[in-house]
């Protein structure tokens, strides 16, 4: 029987580890509900992006920081 109580033991301590790590990492836990999609920017809708829209040049900066004044 020894070996039934050493698993029992391992499996305790590997969900108390993965509920650690899930708690670390700021995931949901198993009896939660899933975390909801990224939301997604707005975009002003004219040919020029405004000034807090993503900059066009694909650097990830806003566009009033990186090509507004260029």
């Amino acid at each position: 029987m020894p070996g039934k109580s050493d698993d029992n033991f391992k499996k305790h301590f590997e969900r108390q580890r993965d509920k650690k790590d899930r708690d670390r990492k700021g995931l949901p836990g198993e009896d939660e509900a899933p975390l909801p999609p990224p939301v997604e920017p707005i975009k002003k809708g004219g040919d020029e992006p405004g000034r807090n829209d993503p900059c066009p040049c694909g650097s990830g900066k806003k566009y009033k920081q990186c090509c507004l004044l260029k």
